[in-house]
């Protein structure tokens, strides 16, 4: 287990690689039969590959909200500092 508090975003970035890994595995799946010579999977199968890209789109955003959430801190930081 980590010491670190979760960050705004994380759990974006958690599911968008599982989802990304599902999709990844389904592409490894549709595509395998390709090279093997056997009957192509049914297209939903296919369908299932896009979640990869909905993946990566999902952990993206998490790590764009990280981002801002750093830059609210470092303003809200910045702005609390007394002058000298």
């Amino acid at each position: 287990m980590s010491n670190e508090t979760p960050q705004a975003g994380d759990l974006l970035v958690r599911v968008g690689a599982i989802v990304f890994l599902v999709g990844a595995v389904a592409t490894l799946a549709t595509v395998a039969p390709l090279f093997l010579g056997a009957d192509p999977l049914p297209p939903a199968a296919y369908f299932v590959c896009m979640l990869m890209g909905v993946g990566f789109l999902v952990a993206g955003a998490g790590v764009l909200r990280s981002i801002a959430e750093q830059r609210r801190q470092a303003r809200e930081a910045a702005g609390s500092v007394p002058a000298l």
